[in-house]
This record gives C-alpha cells, structure tokens and sequence, in this order.
C-alpha cells in the first residue's frame, strides 16, 4: 500500500443479513434536531454561579451577536453542542465527566454576562 491510498477504499461492503426488515422512517435531518439555548441552564449553572442563558455572545462566524438561549443545542453528540442560530457556525461545546467539565467557547469572541447588582 503507497502512503497516498485511503485504506477505507479498500474496505468491502459488510453483507448483510439473508432477509432485512423494513426500512425504518427516514429520521430528521440533523440541522432540523436541536433545542433552544435554555437546555443549556441546568448544565452550565453546575459551573457557574449566574444564569449564562440571559448572557449575550457574538458568534464568530457570521459576527451576529444574541443571548445563549437562542443558540441552537445539539444533544445527540457526546455532550452538548450549541450553534449559532444565524449561520450554523459551533458557538459552544459542553461536555461533562464524572469529576470535571470541559467548556469550548471558541466560537465565540465574547459573552457579556449580566451580573446582579
């Protein structure tokens, strides 16, 4: 094999079985499967002492700037991924171990986080 050959080319087909059932309902398409940014206020109020869904953050792919709650949250990943409503870009990603959280936010340039006074 040269360096240059993609050994997932070389793969053959697994066969299937003799008889396979009905094909299941098409499932929604990923982009149409999300929550609002409020799913993430459980979660992220274990890291944080303020409410960060009334936070606003500007998203680094389109430069739109709104709160958290209205991000777009995946669960069907390991941990939650957040994208910005507008252009789909990831804002936010939250995954949480049994003894730490591990929270991206580089797709975001910042989040202004009202604080009581």
């Amino acid at each position: 094999m040269t360096p240059h050959t993609d050994r997932r080319t070389d793969r053959r087909p697994h066969p299937g079985p003799a008889t396979s059932p009905a094909a299941p309902a098409a499932a929604p398409a990923p982009e149409d499967v999300y929550q609002d940014g409020n799913v993430l206020a459980g979660p992220l109020s274990e890291i944080f002492a303020v409410d960060l869904t009334a936070a606003s953050g500007r998203c680094v792919g389109c430069g739109n700037t709104g709160p958290v709650a209205r991000l777009r949250v995946y669960t069907r990943a390991p941990g939650l991924v957040a994208r910005c409503p507008d252009c789909g870009h990831v804002v936010l990603r939250l995954v949480r171990g049994p003894d730490a959280a591990w929270l991206d936010l580089r797709g975001s340039v910042a989040l202004r986080i009202p604080l009581d006074t």
